[in-house]
């Protein structure tokens, strides 16, 4: 037992400490604890394979499709207009609408339904995420309280009532508790949140990362004379290739792109292809292509291949969204030339960009001169800024070639921003099937198998990119670390641990009446539960709880509900609840965060609710 709880302290003592990465820390703890064999190998790796943990792993990839496919920044376009621009207003809105869904949702269902909303918010509004992702932590596991089915300690003290022959809780004899939560909670974390959570964003990571895809569309005014052509059913382009046309020459027009839908008969796994425009790109039926030119130029070659024309000349204030370029598959940058570069003096044919790296050449920036037509006969010049399109990996390659050039910004990282937004509406109905099966009992899936379900339907359905672009979104510091000490709670009770404090400090304080006991078991509960899981809490304290009611001859029922809040409103570890867990790596939170916020947070609710539960439930 001394041994446990020592290697416990030494832990907190690093996680507060923050120097040792913490899930090494946790890594640490967990190999002494097989060291002195107070858990078995297979107890001390039950947490790798733990529901929690494996649900995380699929809260982040379900999280990032909801992100990859723009669903996010839609959802949260919506709360900002209601917000309008206060934070204060958008804070107290994150609250609300988290506590409402928490309450019939349970708090891991609810941060994973939140969380990539409340960050795409924090991004539009111009606001720090890590100041909105702790409160939303906090707020699911608030509105858990106001229902019977919102948090799995309220079931276990309604288990225990009944086990007793008891009359059971209904479903809403939480509420009024659970208002109280919502109500302090919200107050009490205005002023921590502001005070210790509104860390300033480094933004050194931006200075190099170059101009954004729609800066380098506008700057070069790629959408002002931007036009989509349809091949339609009687097209003369039907079968041909692009270099059939001879377009450039006959008419003086670039064929950016060929987007072509996909026919697949089965509407959810439908997508969009984007083809670059090469010579031996062979036109299809309702290919759509992007071209660019004069107008006149582009009414003529419509008129005499028979193809349909999508759209009018539209200035670049007025473009519509449909009329723009996109960059799902194929993405645009920029390179420099180098001052001894071998390609001074060549002609833009000659270079052989579209030979060596299969890429269009888009323009060029001179000083302060932009060309974007009849550029093949151009000449390169030294200190020349050349606009490339093409496939994200053949950019990527231009990088490695960097004796003639440099290749500006990093387009990976712009690719990785580039939003699926044609798949929205499948990660809405994703979202939406899994928040289902985990809010209706009627259906016999667990929680973690729906958060399963879904994670592989984001990928199958083609809302990520590829499934490394999947693999990407999982943070697997957070994922150790949580496995890694969730055996801790294990080893507490094996070796007599829990049971000892609990015993220890509620047989001291029942001669002192019933609030004293109350209060006894309240935060007794609340400082295990840093330690142990909320669930694991209840269960251990709850019979201790009631019989300790009993006992003194009071009702159990305000004792239990101290049991039930206790556990639930643990905010000072990041490891007491999956919701706390769960925004640690997307605020960029560490140990001592949780602690100056939560801990304060902890303490003054469980003042509050030590004089409220006696007038709620009587004695």
């Amino acid at each position: 037992m001394l041994i446990t709880i020592i290697i416990l302290v030494l832990s907190a003592v690093f996680f507060v400490n923050g120097r040792i990465r913490s899930d090494l820390v946790a890594l640490c703890a967990l190999v002494a604890l097989l060291v002195f064999q107070i858990l078995t190998p297979d107890e001390a790796l039950s947490g790798f394979s733990n529901s929690v943990v494996v649900m995380m792993i699929g809260l982040f990839v379900v999280g990032g499709a909801i992100f990859q496919t723009g669903l996010a920044k839609m959802i949260s376009s919506r709360i900002l207009k209601l917000a309008g621009t206060s934070e204060i207003r958008l804070f107290l809105l994150v609250m609300l609408v988290t506590s409402a869904i928490g309450a019939f949702v349970s708090n891991t269902g609810t941060v994973a339904l939140m969380l990539p909303i409340v960050v795409s918010l924090a991004a539009s509004a111009g606001m720090n995420q890590s100041r909105l992702l702790m409160p939303l932590a906090f707020a699911s596991s608030m509105g858990g309280m106001m229902t019977l089915i919102g948090t799995p300690p309220n079931l276990v003290i309604q288990n225990t009532l009944t086990s007793a022959g008891l009359e059971p809780l209904s479903f809403f004899s939480f509420l009024p508790v659970g208002l109280v939560c919502v109500t302090v909670g919200t107050l009490v974390l205005i002023p921590l949140s502001k005070w210790f959570l509104s860390k300033k964003e480094q933004k050194d990571k931006d200075i190099r990362s170059g101009k954004s895809l729609k800066q380098l569309v506008k700057e070069y005014g790629l959408s002002s004379n931007l036009f989509r052509l349809q091949v339609i059913g009687d097209s003369r382009l039907l079968g041909q290739t692009i270099i059939d046309l001879d377009i450039r020459r006959k008419y003086g027009l670039n064929i950016l792109e060929v987007r072509r839908g996909d026919m697949s008969q089965h509407r959810f796994l439908k997508t969009i292809t984007q083809k670059l425009a090469a010579p031996d790109t062979i036109l299809q039926m309702d290919d759509i292509l992007y071209v660019t030119g004069d107008i006149e130029k582009v009414q003529l070659f419509a008129e005499d291949y028979l193809l349909g024309m999508l759209d009018g000349h539209k200035t670049e204030e007025t473009q519509q969204v449909n009329n723009s370029l996109e960059f799902y598959d194929i993405g645009i940058a920029e390179i420099v030339l180098m001052p001894a570069s071998n390609l001074i003096n060549q002609t833009i044919k000659e270079a052989g960009f579209r030979d060596k790296f299969n890429v269009n050449i888009l323009g060029i920036r001179r000083k302060k001169e932009y060309l974007l037509q009849d550029l093949g006969s151009e000449r390169i010049h030294s200190g020349d800024v050349i606009l490339v399109q093409g496939t994200w990996s053949n950019i990527a390659r231009l990088g490695k070639e960097d004796s003639d050039w440099v290749v500006l910004g990093q387009p990976l990282a712009e690719a990785a921003k580039v939003t699926l937004d044609y798949k929205a509406p499948v990660a809405a109905a994703i979202m939406v099937l899994m928040v289902t099966m985990m809010v209706f009992d009627f259906i016999p899936v667990a929680p973690v198998t729906a958060v399963m379900i879904a994670g592989i339907l984001m990928v199958l359905t083609g809302c990520f990119r590829n499934v490394e672009a999947a693999y990407k979104t999982i943070n697997w510091e957070s994922i150790v670390l949580i496995a890694a000490m969730l055996p801790m709670s294990l080893a507490l009770e094996k070796t007599g641990a829990s049971e000892y404090i609990s015993n220890t400090l509620v047989s001291g304080l029942g001669t002192y009446g019933p609030l004293a006991l109350m209060a006894g078991i309240y935060f007794t509960t609340s400082l295990m539960t840093m330690f142990i899981s909320n669930t694991a809490t209840a269960v251990l304290l709850a019979p201790i709880a009631l019989q300790s009611a009993l006992q003194i001859g009071v009702s159990p029922v305000p004792f239990l509900f101290a049991v039930t809040v206790a556990a639930s409103m643990c905010f000072a570890s990041p490891f007491s609840t999956p919701p706390n867990a769960l925004v640690m790596p997307a605020g960029q939170y560490t140990f001592m965060d949780y602690v100056k916020v939560g801990l304060p947070l902890q303490i003054i609710m469980g003042v509050v609710m030590v004089f409220i539960l006696p007038l709620i439930f009587p004695f």
